[in-house]
Parts: structure tokens; C-alpha cells; sequence
């Protein structure tokens, strides 16, 4: 009789089996786009983190004293969060922004820029108004930053940067033994008060998706899509170099308007569906 040749389990490939498992259990979807991502962060954690250096940043610089473009801020801002928090409670995902408390602050700086912080913390800096002009082109910055946040993006890249940081020790445990490290590797995410204040570049995917969920969540919101295409044409007419936010591991001009004018159909269903 014939003897079966055994097959004898591989030891070597127990590390990528773990890895396998953990993203199993840790994964999760990104609303409205479906791409699958790995988040090992707790979200109050960076929620914490990006409300002391929101705080800070606000310490070292002075708010806008223009209370029109104040006021403006704060209702395109109250107007998207409303929605797309509607959205995501009706869709069983209110707890994709458990912990977010939300708060728009115009400060006097002199750059085309504009940020969120994990929690819901979202900085306008005077110097993108020239280029927003009303509230439509608020809401598409807006929404873009609304969107990285819903999407977890920060929490994403800052999975990817402490997983080969810490080796194969557990997150959780890393994070507790070393909290200086940990600090180090958000700043290396959200470089607030670095520079100009900005937030170092998303990667491309991420610029793509949250332009996406930016064109529906205004949509839903009661602003006109189209409003992107215009504005983005207006920052890719500036004169002069790119500001820190633009550099060039972003998407360049042509291509973003390019892809923001292929998910305008969808986006303009939600805006006919939400605003009849």
C-alpha cells in the first residue's frame, strides 16, 4: 500500500496567520466607499491626543476677529456634521464617530489651508477664503476634512506607522509602555504647530476618498456639488508655489478634478435625494 505524503504544518507561516487574524477582527469599512481598512488605534486614544494639540495650536495663534466669515464657518460646518451624522445613525453606524465632539475655528493665518483634528476638530485658516469665496466653497473644504475623519484615515496611517514601530509587540501594550514614542508617532501624523500647522500629506487613496465623501456629505447637506470643480480650478490658478497642504504627494489639480467630476453623478443623487 501506498503511504500518503503528510503535509506538515509550516511554522513559519504562523506571523502572517496572526496578522491575517488580527485584521479579521479589527477591520472595518469605510462608509460610503467600502474600502476595507485595519485599525488597531482606540479612537478615544487619538481623540484625547487631537484634542490637547488642537488646544495648543489655538494657544499660538489668533482667532479671525471677522465674525461674518465666523458665523459662516460655524453653520456650513453645523450643517454638514447634522448630516452625515443623520446618515450615519439611519445606516447603523453612529458609532463610527462615538467620542467626536464637534468645533470650526476660523484663525488669522495667511495660507490656504485647513484641517481635522480626531474628535471633530476642524481649523479654517483665513488665507483658503479667497479661494472658497462663499459657503458652497466652504463646504467643499468641509466636507473634505469631514470626510478623512469619518473615513479614519488618520487612524489608519497611524496603525500602519506604530505596527513597524512596535514589532510584534501588542499595540495596546506599546502604547502604555511607550507613551512618549506613541506622541512622537501622532506629531509624524498631525504635525500641528509644525510649520505652518498643517497636517503632513495624506497618501493619494485617502485624498480620492475623502474628496468623494466630501462632494456627498455636502450634497446630503444641502450645497451644491459642483461647487468642487470651481474651486479646485480656482486653486489650481494660484499663482506662485503650492501651499504645504497641495504639495505634490497630493493628487495634482487635473487629476482631482478629473476624478471629482466622475463622482459628481452619485454625489447629485444625493443632493436631489436630500434637498426635494
Amino acid at each position: 500500500m501506498r503511504k500518503r505524503n503528510l503535509k506538515i504544518f509550516n511554522p513559519r507561516l504562523i506571523p502572517a496567520i496572526f496578522v491575517f487574524l488580527i485584521f479579521l477582527s479589527n477591520c472595518s469599512t469605510i462608509p460610503l466607499i467600502g474600502r476595507k481598512q485595519l485599525l488597531l488605534i482606540p479612537e478615544s486614544e487619538l481623540v484625547s491626543m487631537g484634542l490637547t494639540n488642537y488646544r495648543g495650536f489655538l494657544d499660538t495663534v489668533p482667532l479671525s476677529t471677522n465674525q461674518t466669515q465666523s458665523q459662516m464657518l460655524e453653520k456650513v460646518g453645523t450643517d454638514l456634521t447634522t448630516a452625515v451624522e443623520q446618515y450615519l445613525i439611519e445606516n447603523g453606524l453612529e458609532k463610527r464617530l462615538k467620542n467626536y465632539d464637534w468645533e470650526f475655528a476660523l484663525v488669522y493665518y495667511d495660507v490656504p489651508n485647513a484641517w481635522c483634528m480626531p474628535g471633530g476638530k476642524i481649523c479654517f485658516y483665513t488665507g483658503i477664503l479667497p479661494y472658497t469665496i462663499d459657503a458652497n466653497g466652504m463646504a467643499v473644504v468641509m466636507g473634505h476634512e469631514i470626510g478623512h475623519a469619518i473615513a479614519r484615515h488618520g487612524n489608519e496611517r497611524m496603525t500602519q506607522q506604530l505596527l513597524m514601530v512596535a514589532g510584534g509587540t501588542a499595540l495596546s501594550v506599546f502604547m502604555v509602555n511607550e507613551p512618549e514614542t506613541t506622541q512622537n508617532v501622532f506629531m509624524s501624523v498631525y504635525s500641528v504647530g509644525a510649520q505652518v500647522g498643517m497636517l503632513l500629506p495624506y497618501s493619494r487613496k485617502h485624498e480620492y476618498e475623502a474628496d468623494k465623501l466630501g462632494l456627498i456629505i455636502m450634497a446630503m447637506a444641502g450645497y451644491n456639488p459642483e461647487a468642487a470643480v470651481e474651486f479646485w480650478t480656482r486653486m489650481s490658478e494660484m499663482g506662485g508655489t503650492k501651499p504645504p497642504e497641495f504639495l505634490s504627494t497630493h493628487p495634482s489639480d487635473e487629476k482631482r478634478i478629473a476624478n471629482m467630476q466622475k463622482c459628481l453623478p452619485e454625489a447629485m443623487e444625493y443632493y436631489n435625494k436630500y434637498n426635494k
